[in-house]
Protein backbone atom coordinates (compact mmCIF):
# COMPACT_ATOMS: atom_id res chain seq x y z
CA UNK A 1 0.00 0.00 0.00
CA UNK A 2 1.04 3.46 -0.46
CA UNK A 3 1.68 5.70 2.31
CA UNK A 4 -1.16 8.60 2.85
CA UNK A 5 -0.29 11.81 5.51
CA UNK A 6 -2.73 14.51 3.17
CA UNK A 7 -4.27 14.78 0.08
CA UNK A 8 -5.67 17.42 -1.55
CA UNK A 9 -8.01 16.98 -4.80
CA UNK A 10 -11.42 17.67 -6.47
CA UNK A 11 -13.53 15.60 -5.73
CA UNK A 12 -16.86 13.47 -7.56
CA UNK A 13 -20.29 13.49 -5.84
CA UNK A 14 -22.46 10.60 -6.01
CA UNK A 15 -25.35 11.65 -3.43
CA UNK A 16 -27.53 8.60 -3.47
CA UNK A 17 -28.27 7.20 -0.60
CA UNK A 18 -27.42 3.08 0.68
CA UNK A 19 -24.76 2.13 -1.95
CA UNK A 20 -24.33 -1.47 -1.73
CA UNK A 21 -21.40 -3.37 -2.60
CA UNK A 22 -23.45 -4.65 -5.59
CA UNK A 23 -23.85 -1.34 -6.89
CA UNK A 24 -20.01 -0.59 -6.36
CA UNK A 25 -18.82 -3.59 -8.21
CA UNK A 26 -22.02 -6.15 -9.42
CA UNK A 27 -21.38 -9.83 -8.96
CA UNK A 28 -20.80 -10.56 -12.44
CA UNK A 29 -17.49 -9.10 -12.29
CA UNK A 30 -16.17 -11.17 -8.86
CA UNK A 31 -14.49 -13.97 -10.87
CA UNK A 32 -10.91 -12.77 -10.73
CA UNK A 33 -8.48 -13.72 -7.52
CA UNK A 34 -6.86 -10.67 -7.50
CA UNK A 35 -7.30 -7.23 -7.98
CA UNK A 36 -6.31 -6.24 -10.94
CA UNK A 37 -9.02 -5.03 -13.62
CA UNK A 38 -12.00 -4.24 -10.67
CA UNK A 39 -11.83 -0.41 -11.32
CA UNK A 40 -13.13 -0.85 -14.74
CA UNK A 41 -16.42 -2.31 -13.37
CA UNK A 42 -17.02 0.29 -10.60
CA UNK A 43 -20.69 0.90 -10.25
CA UNK A 44 -21.01 -0.54 -13.55
CA UNK A 45 -24.33 -0.97 -14.18
CA UNK A 46 -24.74 2.83 -13.12
CA UNK A 47 -22.07 4.15 -15.46
CA UNK A 48 -23.48 2.17 -18.88
CA UNK A 49 -26.99 1.82 -19.95
CA UNK A 50 -28.00 -1.73 -20.56
CA UNK A 51 -27.74 -1.30 -24.32
CA UNK A 52 -23.61 -0.62 -23.42
CA UNK A 53 -23.48 2.86 -24.11
CA UNK A 54 -22.24 5.16 -21.89
CA UNK A 55 -24.88 7.02 -19.38
CA UNK A 56 -24.07 10.21 -19.40
CA UNK A 57 -26.24 11.67 -16.46
CA UNK A 58 -23.87 9.66 -13.93
CA UNK A 59 -21.23 11.64 -12.47
CA UNK A 60 -18.25 8.99 -13.09
CA UNK A 61 -19.22 9.83 -16.64
CA UNK A 62 -19.63 13.43 -16.35
CA UNK A 63 -16.37 15.03 -17.07
CA UNK A 64 -16.57 17.95 -14.60
CA UNK A 65 -16.26 16.07 -12.00
CA UNK A 66 -12.65 14.22 -11.49
CA UNK A 67 -10.52 13.31 -8.53
CA UNK A 68 -9.06 11.14 -5.99
CA UNK A 69 -11.96 11.55 -3.61
CA UNK A 70 -15.94 9.91 -3.86
CA UNK A 71 -18.49 11.77 -2.20
CA UNK A 72 -21.06 9.74 -1.66
CA UNK A 73 -25.20 9.79 0.08
CA UNK A 74 -25.65 8.28 3.40
CA UNK A 75 -24.87 4.32 4.13
CA UNK A 76 -22.28 3.49 2.22
CA UNK A 77 -21.22 -0.05 1.04
CA UNK A 78 -24.01 -1.54 2.90
CA UNK A 79 -24.80 -5.08 1.75
CA UNK A 80 -22.61 -8.01 1.41
CA UNK A 81 -19.16 -8.92 2.68
CA UNK A 82 -17.46 -8.50 -0.72
CA UNK A 83 -14.15 -6.98 -0.51
CA UNK A 84 -14.10 -7.06 -4.11
CA UNK A 85 -15.86 -3.19 -3.71
CA UNK A 86 -12.83 -1.73 -1.82
CA UNK A 87 -10.72 -3.16 -4.61
CA UNK A 88 -12.81 -1.48 -7.61
CA UNK A 89 -13.20 1.98 -6.24
CA UNK A 90 -8.74 1.66 -5.36
CA UNK A 91 -8.94 0.25 -9.18
CA UNK A 92 -10.86 3.42 -10.71
CA UNK A 93 -8.29 5.44 -8.95
CA UNK A 94 -10.03 7.02 -5.45
CA UNK A 95 -8.16 7.15 -2.73
CA UNK A 96 -10.83 8.76 -0.14
CA UNK A 97 -14.67 7.73 0.11
CA UNK A 98 -16.46 10.38 1.93
CA UNK A 99 -20.58 9.78 3.33
CA UNK A 100 -22.12 10.24 6.79
CA UNK A 101 -21.93 6.39 7.24
CA UNK A 102 -20.55 3.41 6.35
CA UNK A 103 -21.42 -0.44 7.02
CA UNK A 104 -18.97 -1.91 8.79
CA UNK A 105 -17.53 -4.33 6.91
CA UNK A 106 -16.96 -2.47 4.19
CA UNK A 107 -15.19 0.16 6.52
CA UNK A 108 -12.92 -1.94 7.54
CA UNK A 109 -12.04 -3.96 3.96
CA UNK A 110 -11.23 -0.51 2.89
CA UNK A 111 -9.15 0.30 5.46
CA UNK A 112 -7.48 -3.05 4.91
CA UNK A 113 -7.07 -1.50 1.32
CA UNK A 114 -5.53 1.80 1.92
CA UNK A 115 -8.57 3.44 0.99
CA UNK A 116 -9.64 6.19 3.07
CA UNK A 117 -13.46 6.30 4.61
CA UNK A 118 -14.50 9.53 6.26
CA UNK A 119 -17.54 9.46 7.86
CA UNK A 120 -18.81 13.18 8.37
CA UNK A 121 -22.07 14.59 9.88
CA UNK A 122 -25.33 14.44 7.84
CA UNK A 123 -25.17 18.36 7.38
CA UNK A 124 -21.55 18.69 6.12
CA UNK A 125 -22.11 16.04 3.81
CA UNK A 126 -24.99 17.96 2.56
CA UNK A 127 -23.07 21.35 2.01
CA UNK A 128 -20.06 19.20 0.45
CA UNK A 129 -22.56 17.58 -1.99
CA UNK A 130 -24.01 20.68 -2.71
CA UNK A 131 -20.68 22.96 -2.82
CA UNK A 132 -19.20 20.30 -5.17
CA UNK A 133 -22.35 20.53 -7.51
CA UNK A 134 -22.22 24.04 -7.92
CA UNK A 135 -18.43 24.23 -8.47
CA UNK A 136 -16.37 21.01 -9.78
CA UNK A 137 -13.50 22.50 -8.88
CA UNK A 138 -14.05 22.83 -5.12
CA UNK A 139 -11.04 21.41 -3.73
CA UNK A 140 -10.85 19.16 -0.54
CA UNK A 141 -8.26 18.67 1.81
CA UNK A 142 -7.72 14.75 3.85
CA UNK A 143 -5.25 15.69 6.59
CA UNK A 144 -5.06 12.04 7.94
CA UNK A 145 -2.17 13.06 10.63
CA UNK A 146 -4.72 15.62 12.03
CA UNK A 147 -7.78 13.49 11.25
CA UNK A 148 -9.61 16.34 8.88
CA UNK A 149 -11.27 16.90 5.88
CA UNK A 150 -10.70 20.79 5.27
CA UNK A 151 -12.71 22.41 2.59
CA UNK A 152 -13.64 26.58 1.16
CA UNK A 153 -16.89 26.59 3.50
CA UNK A 154 -15.24 24.85 7.00
CA UNK A 155 -13.70 21.59 8.04
CA UNK A 156 -14.91 18.97 10.14
CA UNK A 157 -12.71 15.84 11.91
CA UNK A 158 -13.27 12.16 11.63
CA UNK A 159 -12.53 9.68 14.00
CA UNK A 160 -10.48 6.15 12.65
CA UNK A 161 -8.82 3.44 14.19
CA UNK A 162 -6.09 4.02 15.87
CA UNK A 163 -4.24 0.75 14.52
CA UNK A 164 -5.51 1.53 11.17
CA UNK A 165 -4.18 5.09 10.66
CA UNK A 166 -0.76 3.77 12.04
CA UNK A 167 -0.80 1.18 8.98
CA UNK A 168 -2.20 3.83 6.34
CA UNK A 169 0.32 6.83 7.41
CA UNK A 170 3.33 3.91 6.78
CA UNK A 171 1.60 1.87 3.89
CA UNK A 172 1.79 -1.03 6.07
CA UNK A 173 -0.77 -3.82 5.37
CA UNK A 174 -1.47 -5.99 8.10
CA UNK A 175 1.66 -8.33 7.64
CA UNK A 176 3.85 -4.64 6.87
CA UNK A 177 3.03 -3.66 10.84
CA UNK A 178 3.73 -6.88 12.08
CA UNK A 179 7.34 -6.83 10.21
CA UNK A 180 7.87 -3.23 11.31
CA UNK A 181 7.77 -4.57 15.30
CA UNK A 182 10.05 -7.61 14.16
CA UNK A 183 13.10 -6.38 16.14
CA UNK A 184 10.61 -5.78 19.31
CA UNK A 185 8.82 -9.19 18.77
CA UNK A 186 12.27 -10.82 18.79
CA UNK A 187 13.58 -9.24 21.57
CA UNK A 188 10.24 -9.99 23.48
CA UNK A 189 10.55 -13.45 22.55
CA UNK A 190 13.98 -13.60 23.60
CA UNK A 191 13.50 -11.97 27.23
CA UNK A 192 10.94 -14.96 27.58
CA UNK A 193 12.47 -18.14 26.71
Amino acid sequence: MEKFLKLTDTAVPVSIENIDTDQIIPARFLKATDKLGFGDNVFRDWRYNKDGSVNEKFALNNPKYKGSILVAGNNFGCGSSREHAAWALDGYGFKVIVSSFFADIFKGNALNNGLLPIQVSPDFLKQLLSEIEKNPETKLTVDLVNQELKTGFGSESFDIDAYKKVCILNGYDDIDFLISKKDKITAFEAQNN
